[in-house]
This record gives C-alpha cells, sequence and structure tokens, in this order.
C-alpha cells in the first residue's frame, strides 16, 4: 500500500493517545484482504466478523522472526482490540504493498523500473511498516467510533476503544456489532478517534506458536493439489546442465538451461530416478577453493576499489607514516535453513497460481509470469510462511521452474529439491577478505581506520537474478559506517569476480564486516596497552545509546578486563537502527575445539514493539551465528558445494549459557534478526585472544590451523 499524498498522519496527542488525521482514505487499488463469510472489510487490511474477530492482512513474509505478531500487535494496539481476538492473514497478491526502506538501502534500483518493492529482509519489516500498520489499526478504529457515536448521538472525541469495544462513559458496543455499519462508512464521516495504547511493550504469544507447534500451520512443501505432480530439481552452478537417459516407467524427465527434473506420482520416485539417471553439471572454470582464494587476493591487491563511506582525509592522516595493518577473512557460509525449497503451481483457464516460501513475493510471481508464459495479472503467488531465518528463501529459483513445469505439463506440479542438493547448490554468503589500515596516537586514540574489502555482495547479486538485471554492484547499504568517533575513516570496496554462486543472507556482509573491525579494535586496545572496554568506551563518545549498552552488558557479564587468561570479550555494534554490545566467555577445549560457555548481550532496537521477539531474535542469532563461526567452511569444486553433509541445526549439548536484556528507549523501532548473528562471532574471537594469546583472523574460527 503507497501511503504518499494518500497518507494518513499520525501524531501523539495528551497521555500518549494516538491522534490521526485523514487526508483520505486510500480505497483505490486491489484490497490486501479478501473478506470471508460474515466478515466485513474496513478498510483494505482488517476484517471485522459479526463475533469481533479481527483479521489483519500482513504484507512481511514470515520466516520465524515473528514479523506476523510484531505488525499485528501494531495494527491491534491502534484499533483497540483484544490480543485473542485478532489474527492475520498474508496480503493478497498483487496488492499495494512497499517496503519504503528499499530506496534507502539501495535495493530497488537492483531489480530496474519504477515499481516499489515489497520484500522481507534486512531487518526492516518493523522499521518500514510500523506507521502504515499503526494507520490501518487507526482508520478502522475511526470508522468504528463514527458508527458507534452515531447511534448514541453523542461526540465522537468523547469516546475510545478498549480490547474489542468502543467506549462512551458507562455505554459499550463491541466491534462484531459495530462492522457491518462501520464498513459503509467513508472516512470523510470517521472524526479523529483516541485510543489508548495497551498492546505496544507487551511480551504478547506468538500468533504462529500454537499452530506450528500442532502442526496446522502449512508450509510450502505442505500444498496438495488434485492430480499433482512431484518434480525433483537439480540446478547448474552456471554454466548449463542437462540429463542424459531414458527415465523409468512412470517417471518424465523434463530440462531447462540451467536445471533438470524428473517428475513422478510421488516426490520420492522423482528424487529416486534423478539420483539414478546421469546427470552432468558444467560449473564455471577453476570453481574451487583455490579460484576463490585467488580472485580475493587479486581483487585486493589491485588497485581498483569504490569508496562506500568516507569520513575526514584518510590520506592525509596515514602520509608519512607506517599505519598499522591486519588482514582478516570469512569463507563461504552456508544456509541453514530447515525447509527445503519447493513452490507449487497449476494454471487453471488461464490463470497461474503458485504456492512458494520467498521473501520477494512480487519478484518472484514476475519470474513465474515470464516463465509460464502467462501474463502477469492472470499470475497470483500465496506467500507460504518460510521455515528457516537463513535467508535462502529470498531468491526461491523453484518458482519459475514450477510455473513452467505446470505450462508443458498441463497438470499441477510440486518442486522440491532434497538436503543434499539444497546444500550442494546453495547461493552462499560471499566469502570475504579484508586489509585494515590504522593510525594510532600515543594516548592510544585511533586517529584513522581504513578498510578495504574485497567479495561480493550476495543480496544484490540474488535480486539481479531474480528480476533477470543482474548489475553486480556493491550497495553502499551493505558496509555499516563505524559507530565510533574515528575522525578519519575509509570504507572501500575492491570490484570482486567469484567463481561461486553468492546470495542473500540473515546479516548479510555486515557479520563478517564486523567481525574484522571488532577483532582490528580490540588488537589496537591490546597494543596500546589498554582495556578493551575502556578503548571503545573512549571511542564511543559521539554514541551514547551504544556506549550504554555496552556499559551494562559489562556489567552483567562482570567484565574482568579482558587480560591474559580471562577467556572475555567484547563487542559493539551498531545496525539496522538498533545498537547492541556483546560480552562472550569463550575457551579452547583440549581437542581444539571452540567453547562458548556464556553470551551476554544488551539491546537498544529503540520501541520494542514485542520485548519477547527481541530477545528471541537476538537469542536466536546468536546461537546460529556461533554454530556458523565454529563449523568447518564448505568446499567447491567446479562451483558447487562439496563435502559431507552436515546436519541443518547444532546439537543442543554445549550450547552456552544465554542473557539478553533489553534497554527501554523512546526511540523509532530498529531492526533486531540481524543484530545478534553480526555481533556474537566477534565477541568470541576476541575472548579467544583473551585466553590464549593468539588472535585469529579468520571465519571460521579455527584454533588449531
Amino acid at each position: 500500500m503507497r501511503l504518499d499524498r494518500r497518507t494518513l498522519l499520525v501524531g501523539t496527542g495528551a497521555a500518549g493517545a494516538l491522534v490521526v488525521a485523514y487526508l483520505a482514505w486510500p480505497r483505490a487499488g486491489r484490497p490486501s484482504l479478501l473478506p470471508s463469510a460474515g466478515e466485513r472489510l474496513l478498510g483494505s487490511a482488517i476484517a471485522i466478523d459479526k463475533a469481533g474477530k479481527v483479521r489483519i492482512a500482513i504484507p512481511q513474509v514470515e520466516t520465524g522472526q515473528g514479523i506476523w505478531t510484531g505488525l499485528a500487535q501494531v495494527a491491534a494496539d491502534a484499533l483497540g482490540a483484544a490480543w485473542e481476538s485478532v489474527g492475520i492473514a498474508p496480503v493478497r497478491s498483487g496488492a499495494e504493498w512497499v517496503n519504503g526502506l528499499a530506496e534507502g538501502e539501495g535495493w530497488r534500483p537492483l531489480v530496474g523500473g519504477d515499481e516499489g518493492l515489497r520484500i522481507t529482509a534486512g531487518s526492516t519489516s518493523l522499521r518500514a511498516f510500523e506507521q502504515p500498520m499503526q494507520q490501518i489499526g487507526a482508520a478502522a478504529r475511526a470508522l468504528l467510533v463514527a458508527e458507534a457515536a452515531e447511534r448514541w448521538n453523542v461526540p465522537a472525541a468523547g469516546c475510545e476503544t478498549s480490547r474489542g469495544f468502543v467506549v462512551h462513559q458507562d455505554r459499550r458496543l463491541s466491534f462484531g456489532e459495530l462492522a457491518e455499519a462501520a464498513s459503509r462508512r467513508s472516512l470523510g464521516d470517521a472524526p479523529a478517534a483516541v485510543g489508548r495504547p495497551s498492546l505496544i511493550g507487551q511480551p504478547l504469544p506468538r500468533l504462529d506458536a500454537i499452530p506450528k507447534a500442532n502442526g496446522q500451520l502449512r508450509f510450502a512443501g505442505d500444498v496438495r493439489l488434485p492430480d499433482m505432480l512431484f518434480a525433483s530439481v537439480r540446478t547448474s552452478a552456471g554454466n548449463g546442465i542437462r540429463i542424459e537417459g531414458n527415465p523409468p516407467a512412470g517417471v518424465r524427465f523434463a530440462s531447462g538451461d540451467q536445471w533438470v527434473a524428473a517428475l513422478a506420482d510421488s516426490w520420492w520416485t522423482a528424487d529416486r530416478a534423478l539420483g539414478e539417471a546421469r546427470v552432468r553439471s558444467f560449473g564455471p572454470a577453476g570453481g574451487d577453493d583455490a579460484a576463490v582464494t585467488d580472485a580475493l587476493d587479486r581483487a585486493l591487491a589491485s588497485g581498483a576499489s569504490e569508496v562506500l563511506h568516507s569520513v575526514g582525509d584518510i590520506d592525509g592522516v596515514f602520509e608519512g607514516v607506517r599505519p598499522l595493518a591486519a588482514t582478516y577473512g570469512a569463507s563461504a557460509a552456508l544456509h541453514h535453513d530447515l525447509e527445503p525449497p519447493s513452490a507449487t503451481a497449476r494454471i487453471t483457464d488461464g490463470l497461474l497460481e503458485l504456492w512458494a516460501g520467498t521473501q520477494a513475493p512480487e519478484l518472484a510471481r514476475a519470474a513465474a509470469a515470464r516463465a509460464g508464459g502467462v501474463d502477469p495479472a492472470r499470475t497470483l503467488l500465496y506467500a507460504m510462511p518460510v521455515g528457516g531465518q537463513g535467508g535462502a528463501a529470498l531468491e526461491n529459483d523453484l518458482v519459475p521452474i514450477a510455473a513452467k513445469l505446470t505450462r508443458d505439463t498441463g497438470r499441477p506440479v510440486q518442486a522440491m529439491v532434497g538436503r543434499a542438493e539444497q546444500v550442494r547448490s546453495d547461493a552462499v554468503r560471499s566469502p570475504l577478505k579484508a586489509r585494515l589500515y590504522a593510525r594510532t596516537l600515543p594516548d592510544g586514540s585511533v586517529a584513522g581506520l581504513r578498510l578495504r574489502l574485497a567479495g561480493t555482495d550476495g543480496l544484490a547479486k540474488a535480486l539481479g537474478r531474480l528480476s533477470g538485471k543482474d548489475r553486480g554492484t556493491f550497495r553502499a547499504s551493505a558496509l555499516n559506517p563505524l559507530p565510533y568517533a574515528i575522525p578519519n575513516v575509509s570504507l572501500e570496496v575492491a570490484p570482486t569476480v567469484l567463481p561461486v554462486r553468492t546470495g542473500y543472507h540473515r546479516g548479510e556482509v555486515h557479520g563478517a564486516v564486523a567481525f574484522f573491525v571488532e577483532s582490528f579494535i580490540d588488537e589496537l586496545a591490546r597494543i596500546a596497552g589498554r582495556d578493551p572496554l575502556s578503548q571503545r568506551v573512549a571511542l564511543l563518545t559521539g554514541n551514547p545509546r551504544l556506549a550504554r549498552c555496552l556499559v551494562r552488558a559489562t556489567a552483567l557479564g562482570g567484565w574482568d578486563g579482558g587480560g591474559a587468561g580471562s577467556q572475555m570479550g567484547l563487542s559493539t555494534i551498531s545496525a539496522y537502527g538498533s545498537r547492541i554490545a556483546v560480552v562472550a566467555n569463550a575457551s579452547v577445549g583440549t581437542g581444539g575445539q571452540v567453547a562458548v560457555s556464556r553470551l551476554v548481550a544488551v539491546v537498544d532496537c529503540g520501541r520494542a514493539v514485542n520485548p519477547a521477539l527481541v530477545r528471541q531474535q537476538v537469542e536466536g542469532g546468536m546461537l546460529s551465528a556461533i554454530q556458523q563461526a565454529t563449523a568447518p567452511a564448505p568446499s567447491f569444486a567446479h562451483g558447487r558445494v562439496t563435502g559431507p553433509i552436515a546436519p541443518s541445526v547444532g546439537a543442543m549439548a554445549g550450547t552456552p549459557e544465554v542473557l539478553v536484556e533489553i534497554l527501554a528507549s523512546d526511540e523509532a523501532p530498529g531492526g533486531v534478526n540481524g543484530l545478534g548473528a553480526i555481533a556474537a562471532p566477534a565477541a568470541v574471537a576476541n575472548a579467544l585472544a583473551a585466553a590464549t594469546g593468539r588472535r585469529l583472523r579468520s571465519l571460521p574460527l579455527n584454533p588449531i590451523a
């Protein structure tokens, strides 16, 4: 839903009450929600039935981050609904919802055209949609209040909403009693209404928790259609693929430029046939580990670079001095999503329908329309919940494949890959290498810092492939400006062509870059003989919110100074409009393995709509990142991942104690989905440096390398 000149103006009234002034009600365009029997639409995105049950259209995809709950909580609070009466529905395919941060993050230009971009990525969902969700809730509330006020013959300004009722003194009418008549009103008849915020800031239970626990929530692979074929798919590493030989009875083979498939009446039959067939995939020449390392080294050594962030005069501060320098690296990282990629498609009377887990539904819909030879206006994509936060579902390759297969076979088709193919063909987080330089002054302060990075921007690559317009660019927003008060800074990217497929991952490039910078800051502190805490506090003079997180985290974590043998390390990160400080306790076991015993994080994410969701995301992000930071790196041959197939999740044994504290704040909400994931590895690496006296400058962390 585009909220520009038709935007509802939201402000704060007395005692924190929400006051809404209406310019015009955006009734034009496709409604976001189709009402069910007995429901009435109030606006385009809220439906209420006669029993008072409220259904709210949610524009973002649920990947386990809790965004269905968070955005519904915002709208329900503005509406004045009772939480136990609230349900959600994904917005309709083709509805006019746009991620307003896509432009500022540099995403929309990657896909071309003038249309907005609907995408769930980069910890943007709450930041982008808090205000629109407030507006749809407040608009529906105003319609209900106007109807009640007319029935009572009282001023609407004297009415309020609370727990599913419109209230005026001792009179009450339920939303269900008012919904049908209120749905016929226009906002021109509905003066501003006042509600009492009661849901924001509460750790309300997740709307998807019980359906997930009892198996009622359906994912893309659960879809079953009459007369459906199942396809097992293999994809190319980039230079084509073909399948040779004849299929067994009951199986048919199909192929495209970069994929092959076996189709049968069960997926297991199709997958077995594909496994027994001769499939030849042609990857890039030299698409192996040595070629990846060589590409990164050559990029760093070249003179070419693009400055993404610059402060002061970095060349001037380095002139005539030999700066301190260190080289850091991060290997490729795999997605560890639990759900195997899948997509289901059918064409009925010229209408193409798709069921898929994808974080960019409208881009996927357009790609399916092209592959299926169908008008985009006759293409519907039902965005299913996604079983994993790793980011693999941003680019679901199977959506256009399923569309083509259903067109060619004339039957519904569900395309899916198994765990082995999921890993072998993964669009990995880009391997990265960085050279860092710093000039320090006699008092230990940092006068200048330069970071030169080699690698690719996986989000840009994924969006480029989705839209068919790969520009190979590196977004300025892919590198966070340093949170420290260093007067001269340069963050640079060296153009890099890698012989492996890279894509979007939770935390994006920020995780590796945070590991580089926070480890280097730790090194500079130790060279200067300073406590890593005092070094950071001195550098955070212009960032009081992050300094507060750091001071509180070290108090909670029992910071011991980080001296030799302490087994404690720090990291501080500003990202996605939020701040986080992490204290880690880590050591090296007798077998050379990394053992993390405790993680303490303090978060300032602005207004926490639902503190329980924030805590879950930070905890889960830290644990996921630690698993990846201590697991063996993937290897490559011919552009595909080789080696044993590791489990999607690590063992529970050895999971560290985790403590997360959320600081109260009245600032605008920040993103948290990737926050813990990008902050934890550096804290662990710094703890290992204190414990062993040896600096590990590469991810994954390997003390015996």
